[in-house]
């Protein structure tokens, strides 16, 4: 494979990967330029990434439903975008337990398709949801929430969105301790390599009455714990209302499925 090629993928995938920016519902939305990637001149990811960057991830929320049937209530454009993608190689990965081998799987993938095969234009989209859906939170929704008490003791906060310091697109692919490696699996560097991750409102809203069930909890109702959790997506996931229901919409589009845990 030639390296400038597969420069030029790791390129388009971070625009992928960091393109859609975080608005709100509300009037004061906004978009924050600082977050804005570098998009490449070329290719069909170049092009999916500079459509995600101008859509819309809706935030900002009081109160949500339980089943959302209005679609100013999730990030419908964005996940049009996905379904819309015509590039040849689109792979699918369903994730549901938090514990489960999945970020190392999705990762072998990109490596796979990307260095073994060479194909650039591949893209990788996660539908997270059931367990797995927790590490969709940031850290500060950890934190006030108390999540880490649902992992069974195996996680004190969220790793998943923690990439190990100095990592760079430029690193060698063979150094296990590298940008492509083993020894650095997380969201954040799938995302910066173009993986799109899917939020399910679903997953959501479970969550939001679990934590209603709760003494600490009881008190707020579960809607308004379902908002706060769906404020506090990580940057860049796209939330729909359903990821099992959207499963069929990508595979209908011409994804692959995979099943990652």
């Amino acid at each position: 494979m030639n390296f400038l090629n597969s420069t030029t993928r790791r390129s388009a995938l971070r625009a992928l990967g960091q393109g859609a920016l975080a608005l709100s519902v509300t009037a004061s939305s906004r978009v924050d330029a600082s977050a804005a990637p570098t998009v490449p001149e070329q290719g069909g990811l170049s092009s999916l990434g500079r459509t995600l960057q101008t859509l819309p991830r809706r935030r900002g929320f009081e109160t949500v439903p339980f089943i959302l049937n209005d679609k100013q209530l999730w990030d419908h454009e964005a996940a049009d975008a996905l379904l819309s993608y015509n590039g040849p190689r689109r792979q699918m990965w369903e994730a549901t337990e938090l514990a489960g081998p999945w970020v190392n799987l999705m990762r072998e993938s990109i490596n796979g398709q990307v260095f073994s095969h060479g194909h650039m234009d591949f893209l990788a989209v996660a539908a997270v949801h059931g367990g797995a859906h927790l590490a969709l939170f940031t850290q500060a929704a950890w934190d006030k929430y108390k999540l880490a008490a649902k992992t069974d003791g195996k996680l004190m906060s969220n790793t998943f969105i923690v990439e190990r310091p100095g990592m760079s697109p430029g690193d060698d692919i063979q150094n296990l301790d590298g940008f492509y490696g083993p020894n650095n699996n997380n969201i954040v560097t799938l995302q910066r390599r173009g993986m799109v991750f899917v939020a399910c409102h679903d997953s959501i809203h479970a969550i939001a009455r679990g934590l209603h069930a709760s003494p600490e909890f009881s008190g707020v109702p579960a809607d308004q714990i379902a908002a706060d959790l769906t404020n506090s997506l990580v940057p860049g996931a796209v939330l729909v209302p359903s990821v099992v229901a959207f499963i069929a919409e990508l595979q209908r589009s011409g994804y692959s499925y995979a099943k990652a845990s």
